[in-house]
């Protein structure tokens, strides 16, 4: 079957249908605009060509050609295409904290062995992003996916085959934020190599349910993976040397003491103007190692103090520390019981840790 711009399609597997209005010929993804003005990204072998549709009845006419019939020894018409209806970019309330997703799905979760799998680009965000994702064959450079990716959406950008999964090992992912027509913040631009263990392809627990999608899929954060990256690189001597190049006019850096609770917990302020008085010279992935200093100290401090009950005050943010947090008590402190504290005593974004 041969789908060209312009066609009418239905869907095989799935309800709905539209007008194609770009084909990616690389991953044989179509791309079909519905009614309501958006486009679905489906494999050509999952359409159906079925013409201009009545929209009376949505039963597809019989002749196929979007051509009107004239007179004869007139000229012929041509009935025009529609323009795609222009959709207003919807901001969220956390959209400004730039977020963005790799995600793959098995097309047959139960034959790990075999099975492909599709790759989506996640935008959870407010940022219009120009997006490149490189794979490395044989340690030369390879463009799978280029392109523009609009806020808060996702797109498909590959479908890997088994034999493709070696290739994907190391994926270099670039992203460039912007807004359109409106001043916003700028946002650094992404550029990271994420390494992939194929092994994870294989194993079913690799694949979750998440808030994007219905199906399980495995899922990377790259700006996550970004700041993680910057942490790691970060030593302490430049942690040091950043916290004494400070202004003439800063205060010393101090850090300031946990304080107790009158109900017997112990409560830790881990946000940075409660640790330092100063920042200047710092950057983010100093500032976040200082506060995990912060919490590895506590814990060694209070190790011998059976059921004492720590709360760990992060905030919300963007989650990258509570993050940390979370996977240094699932790793590194696995002995001990954690659990969102008490939203009444401490707020939104606390952390209860029990000493076991």
């Amino acid at each position: 079957m041969n789908i060209k711009i312009g066609d009418n399609v239905r869907f095989l597997n799935a309800v709905g249908g539209g007008n194609v209005v770009r084909i990616d010929a690389v991953t044989k993804l179509v791309y079909v605009e519905d009614a309501d003005g958006f486009e679905i990204p489906v494999h050509e072998k999952e359409c159906v060509l079925v013409g201009v549709v009545n929209a009376a009845t949505n039963i597809p006419l019989k002749d196929f050609s979007p051509k009107t019939a004239a007179p004869q020894g007139s000229k012929e018409l041509t009935t025009p295409s529609p323009k795609p209806s222009v959709q207003p970019v919807i901001e969220t309330p956390d959209g400004d904290q730039l977020k963005a997703l790799l995600a793959f799905f098995p097309l047959e979760i139960k034959q790990l062995q075999t099975t492909s799998y599709d790759c989506y680009l996640v935008n959870d965000s407010n940022y219009y992003l120009y997006y490149n994702v490189v794979v490395h064959p044989d340690n030369s450079w390879k463009s799978i996916a280029n392109g523009l990716i609009e806020p808060n959406t996702q797109e498909a950008i590959a479908i890997l085959t088994k034999e493709d999964l070696n290739d994907w090992e190391q994926v270099q992912v670039q992203l460039l934020p912007f807004k359109q027509n409106k001043t916003y913040i700028p946002q650094q631009v992404v550029d990271i190599t994420l390494k992939i263990n194929a092994v994870k392809f294989y194993k079913l627990h690799s694949f979750t349910e998440s808030e994007y999608f219905d199906e399980p899929a495995m899922i990377i954060d790259i700006v996550a993976e970004k700041e993680r990256e910057q942490l790691i690189n970060v030593t302490a001597d430049e942690i040091k040397e950043a916290m004494l190049n400070k202004t003439t006019d800063s205060k010393p850096v101090v850090i300031k003491k946990s304080s107790m609770h009158n109900d017997g917990n112990l409560v830790v302020d881990l946000h940075i103007g409660e640790l330092l008085d100063s920042t200047v010279g710092l950057s983010n992935g100093a500032m976040l190692q200082c506060q995990m200093d912060k919490f590895h100290e506590v814990l060694a401090d209070n190790s011998g103090k059976k059921g004492q009950k720590i709360v760990f005050i992060h905030g919300k943010g963007e989650g990258v520390l509570r993050r940390e947090i979370e996977r240094q008590l699932k790793t590194r402190y696995k002995a001990y019981y954690f659990q969102d504290a008490s939203f009444r005593e401490y707020g939104f974004g606390a952390t209860m840790v029990t000493i076991k």
